[in-house]
């Protein structure tokens, strides 16, 4: 959930430092520090709240080429300076930033305490620092090496002694960290956006590594000193990605970027000639691919969404029985698995620590587990037995929104591939791709049309509950739509299927509670209409997210927004960005922050 950046070069530390910071501010946090290395020892600053409160704490800067820097979002103790990273052993001799959560840190913190140590903070962080002072003898690698062994729990460590200036030494269990390789200065952290500014060429560490950084070479090996030789890899990213380019925020360029982000992750994977799907990245033969009787899709939040979405989407086209699960919850729950079932493992960054447990779980009883991520050389990306890569282009926005439909478009095409393995028809098949390939130019019109939006954002944007309501396909579009709006406006919103609304919600439904109707032209639109006059009756504001001419709809609805008429499986495409902008604007409304929501992460990775 944090952010850890570490430089050894040429270059003003502190510079290089904060610039890593702001790279990583869009995975939330709420105070910030770094640790200078100079030949008299080392310089500790820390801050809470915003980095530009770090910044101008250093001034013009502390003199040194090497240190590093965390940003941190609060588990252990309260937001206060103390308790803000690094952390130090008390001597100013060693300093630690790290990210996860140590289980056991109140034993080792007791054990500590005993042996005469002092702890100044709240973390459990700390206590690494302190076992680095009481380990060393004449190598920071050793000593971290030795100390491994006593931490349980998850952590992406980075360490440095004023004994040994010019160097840094990692570690990493459950939470990611990347090796930077410049000319002449060498980087690590915890996501390539930290160092992009600066090199493309990157090397990740996977579990029980570590490595040992100075400015001219790294050097990795296991817990046991065994050297591992690591492919190093490009980032295919441009810097210009990670800018907002013109756009007031992050959100909003990202919900304006679907539309090309739809079309990459379309591109390559349509074959319109045998009218079916192609993704290579699954590792699996057709025949395989035949003998599938299940599919089981394991994720956490919006990619949870997104996955209801698919699997709603393969059992109705492709027939095959699917279901979608909070992975939270398959880890503890002793999973059986069944055979001839074929399972998903659906994150954005690829290190979501829920859905990377559930994932190692399932595998360790036999499960093949195929992984749908955005953040090429992920863990569950290089964990995962196959799977595919988004293309979304690095989100930034705490809030997802295009890696959501790029997440549906990989759904679509997965469930044309099963279809056409099975019953679906040649003119099946090129039906399903002409409504896929009409998402981008619809998406377009509705963006076309956002000041819409906007104004009824602003007529709604001062009530306090809101009830998001749809049907079949589009149940999970209300549920993904009630989580953005209270993700970034704070606003309390609960997503239902429609027809539940009289199975214990119809109970909120007053004037001051306004309920969302998504209503597509399909199969239960007259279902939902029967819904709305319910809430109607009851004298409950009414918002229609209902399909162009629509008229029927509008009539009974307090006001309405058009969505282009299209083929009935794509609306959750069409619904959900008028929700992610209704949300945006609401927030904008209110003055909230809506790339940087309180109390949220963009990578999720503790439990």
């Amino acid at each position: 959930m944090c952010g850890i950046v570490g430089y050894c070069g040429p270059k003003a530390a502190s510079q290089v430092l904060i610039e890593g910071l702001k790279r990583l501010e869009y995975r939330g946090y709420d105070s910030a520090g770094v640790c200078i290395l100079k030949d008299s020892g080392f310089k500790v600053i820390r801050r809470t709240g915003k980095i530009r409160n770090l910044q101008e704490a250093l001034g013009d800067g502390e003199a040194g080429n090497c240190g590093i820097g965390h940003t941190r979002w609060a588990t252990h103790g309260e937001v206060t300076e103390e308790n803000a990273h690094p952390h130090t052993d008390g001597n100013s001799e060693f300093a630690i930033v790290h990210n996860g959560i140590i289980e056991n840190y109140q034993m080792l913190k007791d054990d500590l305490e005993h042996k005469g140590r002092v702890f100044r903070s709240s973390t459990d962080s700390e206590v690494i620092a302190h076992l680095l002072a009481e380990h060393y003898r004449d190598s920071l690698e050793q000593a971290l090496r030795d100390i491994i062994p006593l931490l349980k729990g998850t952590y992406g460590i980075a360490a440095v002694t004023s004994r040994e200036p010019g160097k840094i030494i990692g570690a990493r269990n459950g939470s990611p960290l990347v090796i930077g390789i410049g000319e002449g200065e060498m980087f690590l952290a915890s996501d390539v956006t930290a160092v992009l500014a600066y090199t493309k060429q990157v090397v990740y560490l996977n579990d029980g590594e570590m490595v040992c950084i100075t400015s001219d070479e790294y050097r990795t090996c296991d817990v046991h000193d065994r050297i591992i030789k690591k492919q190093v890899e490009l980032v295919e990213w441009e810097l210009e990605a990670i800018e907002k380019q013109g756009f007031k925020s992050f959100m909003e360029k990202e919900i304006y970027e679907q539309v090309d982000s739809v079309q990459r992750a379309c591109q390559g994977r349509i074959n319109p000639e045998a009218a079916t799907g192609h993704l290579g990245g699954l590792n699996m033969l057709p025949g395989e691919l035949r003998e599938i009787e299940r599919i089981r899709v394991i994720a956490a939040g919006t990619s949870y969404h997104a996955g209801m979405i698919g699997c709603y989407l393969l059992e109705k086209v492709a027939r095959i029985p699917s279901f979608a699960e909070l992975s939270s919850e398959v880890r503890y729950k002793n999973p059986v698995i069944e055979p001839h079932s074929l399972y998903f493992a659906v994150s954005q960054s690829g290190e979501t620590a829920d859905t990377l447990y559930a994932m190692r779980e399932l595998q360790r009883k036999g499960a093949k587990v195929l992984g749908l991520c955005n953040v090429i050389g992920s863990t569950i990306a290089r964990e995962s037995d196959g799977g595919v890569y988004l293309h979304s282009g690095p989100e930034i926005a705490v809030a997802s929104t295009k890696a959501f439909t790029s997440q549906l478009t990989i759904f679509y095409i997965l469930t044309l591939l099963f279809a056409r393995m099975k019953h679906y028809s040649l003119e099946d098949g090129l039906k399903f791709i002409e409504a896929l390939e009409s998402v981008p130019g619809h998406l377009q019109t509705i963006l076309d049309r956002a000041h819409q939006v906007e104004a009824l954002a602003k007529k709604y944007a001062g009530f306090k509950d809101f009830l998001f309501l749809g049907r079949g396909i589009n149940y999970p579009v209300a549920l993904e739509g009630a989580l953005k709006l209270k993700e970034i406006s704070y606003i309390h919103a609960e997503g239902y299927s429609a027809a539940e609304i009289k199975h214990g919600p119809i109970a909120l439904i007053n004037e001051q509670t306004p309920s969302l109707f998504i209503v597509p032209d399909d199969h239960l639109r007259d279902k939902i209409i029967s819904n709305m006059k319910e809430v109607k009756a009851r004298r409950g504001k009414l918002i229609a997210l209902a399909v162009e001419g629509d008229y029927g709809v509008a009539d009974i609805a307090d006001d309405t927004l058009f969505v282009p008429r299209a083929h009935e499986l794509i609306y959750p495409f069409l619904m959900v960005v008028p929700l992610q902008l209704f949300a945006y604007y609401c927030a904008l409304e209110l003055g909230c922050n809506v790339d940087q929501p309180r109390n949220l992460a963009k990578s999720v990775t503790v439990e």
